[in-house]
């Protein structure tokens, strides 16, 4: 840490340095901009292009940033230049929420009183970039949100202020971390409180250490031997991005929405078969309903519609 002293800022709270990127790291902002404490700039990668038309568009933070008055400085690396001008703002505290990039010293040590993240999951469970979408893939019951200590080790400060979040059996990665942010973002503000009054007081992490790399578009691909119910967590847990699919009749379907099916003798693994108004498809131990598809080249549909379209007369395909 740095031996400088915390000031104060204009509504008697901390004078902080903000770091985020994506619309998770949004109602976090907003929470500190209408808090106490003064955000003195805000760090956000810089505009990328988005699109068919590669549109260069800024982030999230950054539009909000702007939309709330506060000056926005754009940058991939925390590099020298990023250094000196944190180091002029004079800040009592940097809050990193899913930046997008890492903290290393010289500008860890900065601000007089450091960095808190705050991360998506109850560390050290699921340490890393893709904390909501692991834990629904490895079909974990409860996640959480936790405020710690930035270090140069991946997530493993000490703990300020931790809650637990129940994961629905229908949550989709996109649907908990929006559910996340909100509640995050309370607790990032109870914990900047706490740091600025002295009652906040910092634990070690505890208990078996798991990580969450970031996906890549082949988590999505699905392996149809696998159980109905482990292959439903995996939809859930890279939708929206980067998406699962599977393969049929050499034709890349994205799969939206499923369901487990309660068919009693269900198709072998990777079988699509229409039963009655429903399109299921067998798995290692049990069949998935196919609720919502996006076959490639044409536009998101229902599972049946989509089956007629695919060939009328046909009883049963093969997806892989």
């Amino acid at each position: 840490m740095s031996g400088r002293q915390s000031g104060v800022g204009e509504n008697g709270g901390m004078r902080i340095v903000f770091a985020g990127s994506p619309a998770a790291a949004v109602p976090s902002l907003e929470a500190l901009a209408t808090s106490k404490h003064t955000i003195l700039a805000v760090i956000t990668r810089e505009d990328s292009p988005q699109g068919r038309r590669g549109v260069l568009t800024p982030t999230p933070v950054a539009v909000r940033a702007e939309e709330l008055g506060l000056r926005v400085i754009r940058a991939n690396r925390l590099d020298e230049r990023v250094r000196d001008e944190v180091a002029a703002l004079r800040a009592d505290l940097g809050v990193i929420v899913a930046y997008g990039g890492l903290v290393r010293e010289p500008l860890l040590s900065d601000p007089a009183l450091g960095w808190i993240n705050l991360h998506f999951s109850v560390l050290p469970r699921w340490r890393g970039a893709a904390p909501v979408q692991r834990a629904i893939m490895a079909g974990d019951a409860t996640t959480g949100a936790t405020v710690f200590r930035l270090v140069p080790e991946l997530d493993a400060g000490d703990v300020v202020a931790a809650i637990d979040e129940p994961i629905g059996r229908f949550h989709t990665a996109g649907a908990l971390l929006e559910r996340l942010a909100e509640v995050g973002a309370e607790l990032l503000v109870r914990s900047v409180d706490g740091l600025e009054d002295g009652t906040a007081a910092f634990r070690p992490q505890s208990g078996d250490v798991t990580f969450a790399p970031k996906l890549t578009l082949e988590d999505g691909r699905i392996d149809w031997t696998l159980p109905a119910v482990r292959v439903h967590d995996i939809i859930r847990g890279v939708t929206p991005e980067p998406g699962a699919f599977t393969v049929i009749d050499d034709v890349r379907v994205k799969i939206l929405e499923a369901a487990v099916a309660h068919d009693e003798i269900a198709p072998a693994p990777g079988v699509v078969e229409l039963r009655g108004k429903a399109v299921v498809v067998g798995t290692g131990a049990g069949a998935l309903e196919l609720v919502r598809v996006h076959p490639a080249g044409r536009k998101a549909m229902d599972a049946a519609a989509w089956w007629r379209g695919i060939d009328s007369a046909a009883t049963a395909v093969r997806a892989s």
